[in-house]
């Protein structure tokens, strides 16, 4: 058995008590506000700790306004997840599958006509597909599945109101839906330090090496300026990767605390997640900043103060 000095054991017992704590992290107080309403008025962030990815989803969906606030009936709907790596589920280098299969659900009992699933990966996308589980888990939930390699499968947009990608190529499943989701998992990452909602939309792309030449965190908002962006995001956390993304290395780089995060405010989803994160290991708002650019471009608020917020704990 693996020995742990006291520091590591108490960092450990302190991460697995994430979902059983009264706080999750200290800006808790923003996030505990039960968010009262005047009748009709909706939520712009919901928060939902402690339960399994399906019954999380439903409760999250309820508090934001519902599944037919974003799917009509005969809507093309498609999901954009994190498929990009060639990692199994329990390695959280991926979103989760079981979130994934709930969301195909709730589209189709909401009428959906048509649901695509599709992420340009960075590893093999047929490796990624397949043991990510995504692929699987949304073809026996009804959806489709497309791959997101070729050049053939995007066409270029413009961007009239960014500040360094002023065009880019973006898949057709994007393009050509009546509404999208926005689905990324909440993990470290080496070069951005973390990626959420945000950066997820680096997924839509096909030159993904232009971000990397030309400010990689300018370009992360630059892409959230698009004309047609996500009806909802919302943030796996049920496993989060900590260290070593975003691919990950073994299971020491993941734990468990059971998060979801709902908001059609980009960079609102993202402070929110990104300070729960903060609470496993060490990461400042002000040092992510591709948040302060996209609140730059008008693309969201990092001001979550200023939101009606939802907590919901299962």
């Amino acid at each position: 058995m693996e020995k742990m000095d006291r520091k590591e054991f108490l960092k450990r017992v302190a991460l697995a008590g994430l979902t059983t704590s009264s706080c999750l992290f200290p800006t808790c107080a923003v996030l505990a506000q039960q968010g009262q309403t005047k009748s009709g008025e909706l939520f712009d962030l919901v928060a939902v700790m402690g339960g399994e990815p399906a019954e999380m989803l439903e409760k999250g969906m309820d508090a934001i306004g519902g599944i037919e606030r974003f799917v009509k009936n005969g809507d093309r709907i498609t999901i954009k997840p994190n498929i990009g790596w060639d990692k199994t589920p329990e390695l959280a280098g991926n979103t989760n599958p079981d979130l994934i299969v709930s969301l195909i659900k709730a589209c189709k009992d909401a009428g959906a006509k048509e649901v695509i699933v599709f992420d340009h990966t960075c590893d093999n996308w047929r490796k990624c597909y397949e043991n990510s589980g995504i692929e699987d888990a949304a073809i026996k939930a009804g959806a489709k599945v497309m791959p997101g390699n070729e050049n053939g499968y995007y066409r270029e947009i413009s961007l009239p109101k960014a500040k360094n990608l002023k065009k880019a190529k973006v898949h057709q499943a994007i393009l050509d839906c009546d509404a999208w989701f926005n689905v990324p998992i909440l993990k470290n990452h080496g070069g951005a330090k973390i990626t959420v909602a945000m950066k997820n939309l680096m997924g839509i792309v096909f030159d993904r090496q232009y971000f990397h030449q030309h400010d990689l965190e300018q370009c992360i908002a630059d892409i959230c300026t698009i004309e047609k962006p996500a009806a909802l995001n919302i943030v796996d956390a049920y496993r989060v990767l900590k260290s070593n993304g975003p691919r990950g290395k073994n299971l020491s780089d993941v734990v468990q605390p059971k998060g979801l995060f709902l908001s059609t405010d980009i960079v609102a989803v993202d402070t929110a997640a990104i300070k729960f994160f903060g609470q496993i290991e060490a990461m400042p708002l002000d040092s992510i900043a591709y948040l302060s650019n996209g609140q730059d471009l008008n693309v969201g608020t990092m001001d979550l103060d200023s939101l009606k917020i939802k907590r919901i704990r299962m």
